[in-house]
C-alpha cells in the first residue's frame, strides 16, 4: 500500500506535517496555539516571497507608495496609522534580508544606516530624552535603517528594472483607488488646505514625495531608451505634484528635470529632441495663465497669487526644536527624541495635526547633536558618491543631482522619516544595483520625433 506522503508533494506533506504538529502542540499547550500559527503564516509568507522575490518586492513597494496608513487611519481606526508604518517598515526589513540571502550582501561602508546605528550607540552612552527609552530608540533605528536596507543585497537586472518600473506608476495607483473611494463615499478625494489639495489614498505631502520618486523614474527609463508610455507617465505626474499643492517638491522636481534635458547628453536621445520637449513643457504656461479662473482654486495657484508662504507652521515649529538641541548642543537626545520634543496633545500639535520638525538637519540636531548630524550628513555625501561612481555618465549627473535636490529638501520637509523616504531610496538601490554597462545609453530611442507628437 501507498504511504498517503507518496500521492503529495514533498512540499505539500511537509506542510501538512507542520500544521498537525502544530495542532497537537496547540491541544497540548492551547495558551500557545495563536502565536504559533502566528509563525507559521509568518514561515508560509517568507517561503512564498523568497520563491518570488521580485513580485512581493514589487507589491511592497506599491502598497508602501499608496500610503494606506492614511486611508486606514481615517476609515477604521487612528491608531492604525503607526501600526501600519511599523509593518511597512519590517516588512521592507524582512524583504531586504531575503534579498541579501538570495542574491548576496553588501557591505555599502558609507550607507547612512551605518550612520543611524552611530547615533544610536551615541545616544545610549550620552544618556536619552526624558521621554525617550530605549525601546523606543531601537525603534526608531528600525524604522530609520529600513529605506536604505536594500542597498546592502547585490539583487539582479531583473529585480532592479522591475522596481523601477513600478515607481513610476505609483501615483497614479494612489490616485485611482483615492478616486474610488470618492466615489463610494468612503473617503474625499481633494482636501481644503490653503486651497484645493489631491489626496489621492494618502495625503498632499506623502503624495507628492512619492510623485518625485515617480517623476526620477520617469527620468531614468527615458536617458535608458525610454519610450511614450514614459513620457506620458513623466507628464501625468507632474500633473499630480500640481494638483498636491505641494510647492517645494514641485520646484525640487522641475530643477531636477529641467537641468537633465538640458545639459546631460543621452545618445539614445539627442540634444534637439530633449529641447524640443522642454520647449513643448513651456508653450503649457500661456494655457495655464488662460484658465487662470478655473485654477485659483488650486492650492498651488492660490498660493502662488496670495503670496502666502509659511502654511505648515515652521515658525511654531522650529523654536522648541532648536531649543531642544541647544540643552544637548554635540551629542544630541538620542534616536527617536525628535517626537517627544512637542507634545501630541499640546496646543500646536493640535493646531498644525503634526508634530514633526519640518526640517531634518534640525531634527537630526536634535537626535544626534552635531557630531551625529554631521556624521549622517558626510555619509550621505560619501555614499552618493561612491555609490554612482560606477553608472553611466548620463545617470550618474541625474542621480547627483536628485542627491542635491534631496539635500535642499530636507531643509523644510520631513523626508526621511515618511514612507515615501521608503519608495525613493528603494528606487534609488534598484539604479545602484541596474544596468551599468554602456550599451544601455546606446539602445535607440523609441521617443517620437516631434514634441507635437510627444
Amino acid at each position: 500500500m501507498l504511504r498517503a506522503t507518496h500521492l503529495l508533494s514533498p512540499g505539500t506533506a511537509r506542510l501538512c506535517l507542520l500544521f498537525a504538529a502544530i495542532l497537537t502542540v496547540g491541544g497540548l499547550a492551547p495558551d500557545i496555539l495563536l502565536p504559533l500559527l502566528g509563525a507559521a503564516a509568518a514561515l508560509g509568507l517568507a517561503v512564498l516571497a523568497w520563491r518570488h522575490l521580485i513580485g512581493f518586492s514589487v507589491a511592497w513597494l506599491l502598497l508602501a507608495g499608496v500610503s494606506l496608513e492614511m486611508t486606514l487611519h481615517d476609515l477604521i481606526d487612528p491608531t492604525a496609522y503607526g501600526a501600519t508604518i511599523a509593518a511597512v517598515k519590517a516588512a521592507q526589513l524582512g524583504l531586504a534580508a531575503l534579498c541579501t540571502l538570495r542574491y548576496g550582501p553588501r557591505l555599502d561602508a558609507f550607507n547612512p544606516a551605518w550612520a543611524y546605528l552611530g547615533i544610536f550607540a551615541i545616544g545610549l552612552v550620552h544618556g536619552l530624552h526624558p521621554g525617550l527609552s530605549a525601546a523606543d530608540s531601537l525603534r526608531s533605528l528600525a524604522g530609520s535603517v529600513a529605506p536604505f536596507a536594500f542597498c546592502f543585497s547585490r539583487p539582479p537586472r531583473d529585480w532592479a528594472a522591475a522596481m523601477i518600473r513600478a515607481t513610476r506608476w505609483i501615483p497614479l495607483l494612489s490616485v485611482v483607488g483615492g478616486a474610488t473611494l470618492d466615489i463610494a463615499g468612503l473617503r474625499p478625494l481633494f482636501v481644503d488646505s490653503g486651497g484645493v489639495r489631491l489626496v489621492g489614498l494618502g495625503h498632499p505631502a506623502f503624495l507628492a514625495g512619492v510623485c518625485l520618486a515617480a517623476v526620477y523614474a520617469c527620468l531614468i527609463r527615458l536617458y535608458r531608451g525610454g519610450g511614450r508610455t514614459d513620457l506620458t507617465l513623466l507628464g501625468a505626474n507632474f500633473v499630480i505634484l500640481i494638483l498636491t499643492g505641494a510647492r517645494a517638491p514641485l520646484a525640487y522636481g522641475v530643477a531636477v528635470t529641467t537641468l537633465a534635458l538640458a545639459f546631460i547628453p543621452a545618445p539614445c536621445m539627442p540634444t534637439r529632441r530633449r529641447w524640443l520637449l522642454l520647449l513643448g513643457a513651456a508653450t503649457l504656461l500661456p494655457a495655464l495663465a488662460l484658465l487662470d479662473p478655473a485654477l485659483s482654486d488650486i492650492r498651488l495657484f492660490n498660493l502662488l497669487a496670495t503670496d502666502s508662504t509659511d502654511l505648515s507652521g515652521r515658525d511654531l515649529l522650529w523654536p522648541p526644536f532648536e531649543q531642544a538641541a541647544a540643552q544637548s548642543y554635540w551629542f544630541g537626545w538620542g534616536l527617536g527624541a525628535g517626537n517627544f520634543i512637542i507634545p501630541p496633545e499640546g496646543q500646536v500639535a493640535q493646531l498644525l495635526q503634526t508634530w514633526a520638525a519640518h526640517n531634518e538637519y534640525l531634527r537630526m540636531q536634535v537626535e544626534g547633536g552635531q557630531i551625529g548630524r554631521a556624521l549622517l550628513v558626510v555619509a550621505f555625501v560619501l555614499w552618493a558618491v561612491r555609490r554612482t561612481r560606477r553608472l553611466p555618465r548620463a545617470e550618474r549627473h541625474i542621480m547627483r543631482l536628485i542627491f542635491i535636490a534631496f539635500a535642499a529638501h530636507a531643509v523644510t520637509d520631513n523626508v526621511l522619516i515618511s514612507t515615501p523616504a521608503s519608495v525613493l531610496f528603494s528606487f534609488v538601490a534598484a539604479v545602484f544595483a541596474g544596468e551599468t554597462s554602456a550599451s544601455v545609453a546606446a539602445r535607440p530611442s523609441r521617443l517620437p520625433k516631434t514634441a507635437a507628437v510627444a
